[in-house]
C-alpha cells in the first residue's frame, strides 16, 4: 500500500473522529451543572458506609470495583499487545553507550528517582483519604524508575526495566485483584465485597480489604509502565545509540 493511498484512507477516518469529538464536547454540560443523582448518593454513602474520603477511589475500588478490574485486564493484555509488537530478541543487547557524563545530573538525578518514588507510593497509600490512588500512584512510580535511564543511562536502566522480573510482578498485580475478590466469594460474600470493613476514616487504613485491591492496581500499573518504557526505548533510543 503507497503512502498516498494510506493517506487517502487516514484522512475520512480522521475528519470522523474530529466531528464525534467536536459533538461530544459541544454536547458537555456547563461546569458544575451536574443533574445525575448517581454522585450524591455516592457522596452520602462514602463516608458513612465506606469510611473514604475520596469518593472517586470509593467508587473505583470498592463500589463498582468490578469494572476496575476489567479495566486492569484491559491495560494487562494492551501492554502485552505492544511488547509482542515491538519485541525483537535478536536485537537486544546492551551493547550501548551511555553519554552521560555529569556527576550533578547523576547525583541529583538519582536524588529524583528516590522522591518520585516515594511520591508515587505517597499516592497509592493516600488514595482513599486525598487524590491519587493505584493508578496515579503506579504511573509516578513508573516515571520515576524512567528518570534513571535519563540520569544514568540505558546500560543501568536494563537492569531495572527487566522483563523477567516486570512480567511477574504486573501479573501478581492484575491476579491479587481477583484474588483479593475470590477471598471475599470464599467468605459467603459477594466477589469484591470489601470484608475488612471500613478502617479508620481519614488515614493510610481505611477502605478495609478495597486497600488491598487499591495496592494490586498500583503494582500492575507501576509494573506495565516500566515495561512498556523499556519496550519503547528498545526499540526507538537503542538504535540511535548504537548509530543504526
Amino acid at each position: 500500500m503507497t503512502r498516498r493511498v494510506r493517506i487517502g484512507l487516514f484522512l475520512p477516518a480522521l475528519a470522523g473522529f474530529g466531528a464525534l469529538l467536536v459533538w461530544a464536547y459541544t454536547g458537555i454540560p456547563s461546569f458544575g451543572d451536574y443533574q445525575g443523582p448517581y454522585g450524591f448518593v455516592l457522596e452520602k454513602i462514602s463516608a458513612p458506609l465506606r469510611h473514604m474520603d475520596n469518593v472517586v477511589n470509593a467508587t473505583t475500588y470498592d463500589i463498582r470495583g468490578i469494572d476496575t478490574m476489567g479495566e486492569e485486564f484491559i491495560l494487562f493484555a494492551a501492554v502485552i499487545g505492544v511488547v509482542l509488537l515491538l519485541r525483537d530478541d535478536a536485537g537486544r543487547s546492551q551493547d550501548v553507550e551511555d553519554d552521560i557524563g555529569s556527576d550533578v545530573v547523576r547525583v541529583f538525578g538519582t536524588l529524583a528517582i528516590g522522591a518520585a518514588i516515594l511520591v508515587g507510593l505517597w499516592l497509592v497509600a493516600n488514595g482513599f483519604v486525598t487524590p491519587g490512588g493505584g493508578f496515579q500512584g503506579g504511573v509516578a512510580i513508573a516515571s520515576g524508575g524512567l528518570l534513571l535511564y535519563l540520569v544514568a543511562g540505558y546500560r543501568e536502566w536494563s537492569a531495572f526495566g527487566n522483563e523477567t522480573v516486570l512480567d511477574p510482578i504486573k501479573a501478581i498485580g492484575a491476579g491479587g485483584y481477583v484474588v483479593i475478590g475470590l477471598a471475599a466469594l470464599v467468605g459467603g460474600l459477594p466477589f469484591l465485597t470489601n470484608f475488612f470493613g471500613g478502617g479508620d476514616i481519614g488515614t493510610v487504613w481505611s477502605g478495609g480489604s478495597a486497600g488491598f485491591v487499591n495496592w494490586s492496581a498500583g503494582i500492575e500499573v507501576a509494573a506495565a509502565n516500566v515495561l512498556l518504557f523499556s519496550e519503547f526505548l528498545e526499540e526507538y533510543i537503542v538504535p540511535i545509540a548504537r548509530g543504526s
